[in-house]
């Protein structure tokens, strides 16, 4: 495709206030270097107007990895009785806020599986503990909850729910999710918003039957409901779900997916995703360039961390807590960027 109508593309999709999918798909779709040279480039002036040039750090505690979900590709499915289940203790989750606080990070991300026996009040009292010790932004990431449990997290402290939609074509979303419902998903997310969470959502690129044309419709979706965050990720096959023998995610798409979601989203905050960093090559800097402006580091206690395993193959899981945050700075200087450790509030207007 030339230049000149790449670029007649961009400005037309940046332009508008609901782009056609059709637009989008052809952007989707570039393959060459010199085409997506000007897509990442394209994406990454709107992120600097739009985000700056600072990398947000979210140190992420993956505090739980039970699950009551059957989701056909992630390893912590509840039919996986090859993991070692575990879930951390109130003193463990804040010894590790301890640590990320001391690094100067100011957001923390708890994270687990959908646990059918989540003691909501016990995770309310981890928020206050985290909000009185340290101060830090809490960002809660732990599945479909009712509206009064994610009211006590609210009124605890907690800032910000992270609930990935993960395919908004029906059809892929029932068929990878059985015994869930995309309405009730939809539901929780609006509940958040009206609750006063800064909310975030996001996609798997790669589920079998995904086409340009639904990750065109999924861009939409994050326009339509303004999203504070938005996490875009590459599929990777589990060798203990039933998707384990398909095809890999592509990190072209999953990185022209991220581009398109700056431009067309404008503010939300995009991290360069740990799973764009387990390929076959770490493709978080190109993330970065395509982009995104958040890195997650992960404070995940040993011997834990390596039982979190949502997808095999996952970057960092040796590491003793903290030892991310040099790394990710080296990664950061490379592209003459810089870490920034504010919180990192939404910049929705």
């Amino acid at each position: 495709m030339s230049t000149f109508k790449i670029k007649d593309v961009l400005t037309r999709v940046y332009n508008s206030k609901r782009p056609a999918v059709a637009d989008l798909e052809l952007l989707l779709s570039l393959a060459t270097e010199p085409e997506t040279r000007i897509l990442y480039a394209y994406a990454d002036r709107v992120r600097k107007k739009f985000a700056g040039n600072g990398i947000l750090l979210r140190g992420i505690i993956e505090f739980d990895n039970n699950c009551r979900n059957n989701c056909l590709y992630c390893g912590l499915n509840r039919q996986n009785k090859h993991i070692k289940r575990y879930r951390l203790t109130q003193s463990q989750v804040l010894d590790s806020v301890a640590r990320m606080a001391a690094q100067g990070i100011k957001t923390v991300v708890l994270q687990s599986g959908e646990a059918s026996d989540l003691d909501a009040e016990w995770l309310a009292i981890v928020i206050r503990e985290i909000k009185q010790r340290h101060h830090l932004a809490v960002t809660l990431s732990v599945g479909e909850q009712d509206l009064k449990t994610y009211r006590l997290w609210r009124e605890a402290g907690a800032d910000r729910y992270l609930l990935k939609i993960e395919t908004t074509d029906r059809e892929i979303y029932q068929a990878m999710h059985p015994e869930m419902d995309y309405d009730r998903r939809v539901t929780c997310l609006r509940n958040l918003k009206k609750l006063g969470y800064q909310v975030g959502s996001g996609i798997i690129i790669g589920l079998r039957g995904q086409t340009r044309s639904s990750i065109a419709r999924d861009i939409l979706f994050f326009q339509r409901h303004g999203f504070d965050m938005i996490g875009i990720g590459p599929f990777i096959p589990h060798y203990q779900t039933r998707l384990a023998k398909d095809k890999k995610g592509e990190a072209l798409l999953t990185l022209n997916a991220l581009a398109l979601t700056r431009i067309v989203t404008r503010f939300s905050h995009l991290p360069a995703t740990t799973a764009l960093g387990s390929m076959e090559q770490d493709y978080r800097r190109e993330g970065l360039q395509a982009g995104a402006n958040v890195l997650m580091p992960n404070f995940t206690p040993q011997p834990y961390r390596r039982y979190y395993e949502l997808y095999p193959g996952k970057r960092c899981v040796n590491e003793a807590v903290g030892a991310c945050v040099p790394c990710l700075a080296g990664l950061v200087a490379s592209i003459k960027r810089h870490l920034d450790f504010s919180y990192g509030h939404t910049l929705m207007r």
